[in-house]
């Protein structure tokens, strides 16, 4: 079966999900994000790999974090960027999403960047892109919807590497809101592809998705138990928003049965580490102790983000 994100030759043309890609494709990715890292350190930060390339911001969703380092990432790589909140304009006026990618295509687009709130809109432009015959152009997926967020899954895993060297043999667990979670949907893909041989879920049964156990992944519903002796603690972004229903008791009894304390951490392994997509909504999902402390790599995560997102740029467009 063809895998739509990769060419003929097997290289990744799209970057939309991460479920299904091969282990190697995917370390490919972080290792080429190594040396961009550096990148951050030097007094230049460009590198001119993509000059010349035109890359479109879509975000049809706002993300001030997501749409900045991605801005960030591709004009480290000499690219110009066109950012676009569509929220706001074309599709205001009853323009179709495919009208829109038609006549950013007019303009000489080389890659969409696409955040959406429906799930499955970056692979419509993809399919769309090649039905018309326009494969030169590649789409990454920014977010979209419940599906996925395959550069946060990545830079994730960027993350863990980096601390912790090796996928082999470590337990992980991702705490929160899972069932509105694209974020966590990545992340237990990427985990399972590379090896990771424990992935632990912790949720109140209100906020898991159905069958979520077919991942591959252990459910817990209670903190204490769910974190003995992990590595890595993975802390979703509660979807405030979503927090009136039904779902959850008041943000204070949630803070009180779901959120990370110093004495909680205590009971993962003493060289865990604590991350959190961002961002932070302190006192409810994570204690600004946690989250301050020395355990927390919530802001190398955002500097890693960076560095992963040229990678794959650089990948997609400087073939």
């Amino acid at each position: 079966m063809h895998n739509p994100q990769l060419n003929k030759h097997g290289e990744l043309q799209h970057l939309l999900t991460l479920d299904g890609l091969p282990r190697e494709v995917i370390t490919a990715i972080l290792d080429h994000a190594a040396p961009f890292t550096e990148v951050a350190e030097r007094e230049v930060k460009k590198l001119p790999l993509l000059r010349g390339k035109s890359i479109f911001n879509l975000f049809f969703e706002n993300s001030t974090r997501t749409r900045t380092t991605f801005e960030i990432a591709a004009k480290r790589l000499t690219a110009d960027v066109v950012n676009l909140n569509v929220s706001t304009s074309s599709t205001a006026k009853g323009e179709s999403l495919l009208d829109t990618v038609d006549n950013l295509c007019a303009m000489n687009a080389d890659m969409f960047v696409v955040r959406h709130a429906a799930s499955g809109a970056p692979v419509l432009i993809a399919q769309h892109l090649e039905a018309t015959g326009r494969d030169h152009i590649h789409v990454i997926n920014a977010g979209d919807g419940r599906h996925a967020h395959p550069t946060q899954g990545l830079l994730d895993m960027y993350t863990i590497r980096h601390y912790k060297r090796d996928f082999g043999n470590l337990s992980v667990a991702i705490v929160g809101d899972v069932l509105h979670s694209r974020v966590a949907r990545s992340q237990i893909a990427a985990l399972t592809i590379l090896g990771v041989p424990d992935v632990r879920v912790i949720a109140p049964k209100t906020l898991l998705p159905t069958g979520i156990e077919k991942m591959g992944v252990r459910t817990f519903n209670d903190m204490r138990e769910g974190l003995r002796e992990v590595d890595v603690v993975m802390m979703l972004r509660l979807q405030n928003e979503r927090m009136a229903g039904a779902l959850l008791p008041t943000p204070q009894e949630y803070y009180k049965v779901w959120g990370l304390t110093p004495e909680k951490l205590a009971l993962a392994r003493k060289n865990a580490i604590v991350m959190h997509p961002g961002p932070l909504n302190r006192g409810i999902e994570i204690d600004s102790a946690v989250a301050d402390g020395a355990q927390a790599v919530i802001l190398p995560q955002v500097t890693f983000g960076i560095a992963v997102r040229m990678a794959v740029m650089s990948l997609l467009a400087g073939q």
